[in-house]
């Protein structure tokens, strides 16, 4: 005689063993099947896997630490970490993807190197309310636009395809040059190395009716004569632009991972807003 179990009649215990071995998404889920399961989908031994191993140590780093004290379960702290929380006293932004737990990272303008970003003459460091850092870099006027990143893979999900973005704004009644010319984009792992074109906004209209008179049209020809699958800045949900770098894989072990953006074309140009590089799981 053929006998099945069915989930209802195992142990808790065992049950919580099953949904930590699943996702954050799936435990939501589970826990409207049946009130049955409410307190084991809630409970801290399922949501703990869902936390990264290193979460003490993003945690003691957190600016916020007052918040942290209001936090009682596992589910809470995991809700609270799928929101932007400023670490190192503000310079990186921590999240975790909500339906994956997968970790997220932000450097700030602060933490990356900007050629020329400590003369005031070619940089200036401001406040301005949209952004998560307390302070962003605006270019005033520069020939040589050069900005790197570097992280280390061990701080991010193991085995696990992360995209690189420049998070970035122009300030559109100072802006000038800054479509004139594609910049490369340039991500490097180990002796691995990804380039790209990417311009660091977009034309209006009027815009290019004026270049096309004026330059005939010069920067739609290099890329057509150029074959250049140029990326465009996107826009994003907190209202800033991005533009996508690279991508990678994070891997298993601890390596250095090299983001870059340079125009090095001599055209002046000024009015980009920068706010840092973010580099997320990347989904196709």
């Amino acid at each position: 005689m053929n006998s099945t179990t069915s989930i209802v009649s195992l142990p808790e215990d065992c049950v919580s063993a099953i949904l930590s071995r699943t996702s954050p998404q799936d435990a939501c889920r589970f826990s409207m099947v049946s009130k049955t399961f409410v307190s084991v989908a809630n409970s801290d031994l399922v949501w703990k896997n869902f936390l990264p191993s290193d979460y003490k140590d993003i945690l003691s780093r957190a600016v916020n630490q007052f918040t942290l004290k209001f936090i009682s379960s596992c589910k809470q702290l995991y809700r609270f970490l799928c929101r932007p929380v400023l670490l190192d006293a503000g310079n990186k932004s921590f999240k975790l993807e909500k339906c994956s737990g997968k970790k997220c990272y932000m450097m700030s303008a602060t933490e990356l190197s900007i050629a020329w970003s400590i003369d005031p003459m070619f940089w200036t460091w401001k406040s301005i309310p949209e952004s998560r850092f307390s302070v962003v870099a605006e270019l005033r006027t520069v020939n040589w636009l050069e900005i790197e990143g570097r992280m280390r893979t061990n701080v991010l999900t193991p085995n696990t395809s992360y995209g690189a973005y420049l998070v970035m704004k122009v300030s559109h009644h100072r802006a000038y040059g800054l479509d004139f010319a594609p910049s490369e984009v340039t991500i490097k792992k180990g002796k691995i190395v990804k380039r790209g074109k990417a311009y660091l906004c977009d034309k209006d209209e009027n815009k290019c009716n004026m270049e096309a008179l004026f330059y005939g049209n010069r920067r739609n020809r290099m890329v057509q004569e150029n074959g250049e699958n140029v990326r465009m800045p996107c826009k994003r949900e907190d209202g800033w632009m991005e533009i996508e770098i690279g991508e990678f894989c994070s891997g298993e072990g601890d390596e250095e991972i090299e983001m870059s953006v340079a125009e090095v074309g001599h055209q002046l140009k000024g009015g980009l807003v920068l706010e840092g590089i973010e580099v997320r799981p990347k989904h196709t």
